[in-house]
């Protein structure tokens, strides 16, 4: 028995004892909802966990070692994952775009001699070199392999057996390795406990309970999935798991599945908001959003369709450190900071700078291994983020005097124009206002002044077009002179990777292209407005 009291029960945080829990308690209440509209009880759930165990432990598969999962939002990506995590082994989920170096990074730095695979994707494996990789188990049909030994799917779902634990699963272990997004570097993987995903989910999501059922369409690769997921678990409520975001599809799922909960990131919010109105928009059953950013789009959703909007900051590495209540005033926030969480924001030397400036927002909490323990086989990454006992988030915030606590940009994608410094998240922010944009992308370009010009980069919105000329003039009473974008480019969809981030990296290396618009050569000129001392 744990004497520490800050350290939770197996059976509040670990996967297994927690299915075991629910279903014993509520056998016949659905627990999760596929796609197809396959739906399991939490009878069904902790018996096909059972027995994907029990397939992967006849597969050689220990307490402690790295399995891969290739695969979409689906079945049989869950039951690799439960699975795993019912035996004690950990879940190590690969981004489904990626393929070549970016592929190879991954399986080689994962150690894994193991991976369940998608028929679709498996091919990509012919091209690189699989590291330790030895057998592999195809789902959702059949693949050839160069190499290495194919499984068919029924060696992940085996009949009969039952599956023997040497030990019990403690909620300090490693749950899961989530690769970070790899948009300005390799990928880095973030090694996960159980304490951090309860803490991530269950303390920062505190306003969910057994009567939500939540809608997870963010892959099961990110925290973004896996952690509204784990909040069914955590709750004893239920999941509707759907493979991505799709506008014209939310409101029927929502409800037909009687959706409450789910969360908005990136262009979902001004998505939905641009749909056409309708009479019917707020006949559904979801109550609440968490929302990323927070934004007008974030409150005129909320007021539209008759929801609470929530917003946070996390990262795969922390755990949700920063939350909101319900529709908070301060456009631009993150929310103030949770209980059992302490940050700051800091200079270049972990000194605190005053309420108003930019520094980077470091994190630690009150509790053991309620955040990442570490990047795997990257003592170097781990030891600079962790610097001084604090992580270190990469991010640059601000806060005021009340304790709001405002993103303002990664530090690495901040633009410096004329000795001002640019938030390109507050440009984009200005940009999406503009009705036929649906994206925005805001980067730095050479300039022949020295330091930067302002670019952006827009996707227009269904059935739109988007006149630079008329953005332009759009944000010019709205921003400072400074902010305003010297470049502008119209592409049909910004690179991203599926976590829809936005690789600005390759909207960097792209540049100033041919169709490019540059409102000097349009004769267009900002100029500082300049006032007299007694105005």
């Amino acid at each position: 028995m744990v004497y520490d009291p800050r350290i939770p029960a197996p059976e509040a945080c670990v996967l297994g004892p927690l299915l075991e829990k629910w279903a014993e308690k509520k056998p016949d209440q659905t627990a999760i909802i596929f796609e197809d509209g396959e739906a399991w009880t939490w009878a069904e759930t902790l018996a096909l966990t059972r027995r994907a165990a029990k397939g992967l432990q006849d597969m050689g598969v220990k307490g402690g070692e790295h399995v891969l999962s290739w695969q979409p939002n689906g079945r049989e990506a869950v039951l690799t994952w439960f699975g795993l995590d019912y035996l004690g082994a950990v879940y190590v989920p690969i981004n489904t775009a990626y393929k070549g170096s970016l592929l190879q990074h991954v399986v080689q730095l994962s150690d894994a001699k193991l991976m369940v695979c998608h028929a679709a994707l498996a091919p990509n494996l012919n091209t690189i070199d699989t590291g330790a990789l030895a057998d592999v188990i195809i789902t959702n049909g059949e693949a050839g392999l160069n190499g290495l030994k194919v499984h068919a799917p029924s060696a992940l779902l085996p009949e009969g057996g039952n599956v023997e634990l040497s030990t019990p699963v403690e909620p300090w272990e490693t749950m899961y390795i989530i690769f970070t997004s790899g948009t300005t570097g390799p990928s880095k993987a973030v090694l996960s406990s159980y304490i951090q995903t309860y803490a991530m989910t269950a303390e920062a999501n505190d306003y969910l309970d057994e009567n939500d059922r939540i809608l997870v369409n963010l892959p099961l690769f990110h925290v973004g999935g896996t952690m509204f997921v784990m909040a069914a678990l955590y709750n004893g409520g239920s999941c509707v798991i759907v493979d991505s975001f799709r506008t014209e599809e939310f409101w029927p799922t929502v409800r037909r599945h009687e959706i409450t909960y789910t969360c908005f990131v990136g262009a979902m919010t001004p998505f939905l908001l641009k749909a056409p109105p309708s009479n019917h928009d707020k006949d559904h059953t979801l109550r609440g959003v968490v929302t990323i950013p927070w934004n007008e789009d974030s409150l005129a959703v909320g007021e539209r369709y008759g929801i609470e909007m929530r917003t946070a900051f996390n990262m795969t590495e922390i755990s949700a450190p920063i939350v909101s209540g319900v529709n908070p005033t301060a456009l631009g926030t993150c929310g103030q900071p949770r209980e059992g969480v302490e940050v700051r924001v800091v200079d270049e030397n972990d000194c605190e700078v005053a309420p108003g400036e930019v520094g980077e927002l470091i994190v630690r909490t009150d509790r053991p291994w309620s955040m990442n323990h570490g990047y795997y086989k990257n003592l170097e990454a781990t030891a600079a983020a962790w610097r001084n006992g604090w992580f270190h988030t990469g991010d640059g915030f601000r806060y005021d005097e009340d304790g709001n606590f405002f993103f303002v940009d990664r530090i690495k994608d901040a633009i410096r124009r004329r000795g001002e410094n640019i938030s390109s998240f507050e440009v984009e922010s200005e940009v999406t206002m503009f009705p036929a944009v649906a994206e925005a992308a805001a980067i730095p370009v050479p300039s022949e002044h020295s330091e930067d010009e302002v670019m952006v980069v827009v996707s227009p919105a269904p059935e739109q077009e988007v006149d630079p000329r008329a953005l332009f003039e759009f944000l010019e009473p709205r921003m400072a002179h400074f902010m305003l974008p010297r470049y502008i480019r119209i592409m049909g969809g910004l690179p991203k990777t599926p976590t829809q981030k936005i690789q600005k990296n390759l909207l960097r290396d792209d540049g100033i292209t041919d169709d490019t618009w540059d409102r000097e050569a349009h004769g267009i000129k900002v100029r500082r407005q300049r006032l007299n001392a007694g105005d």
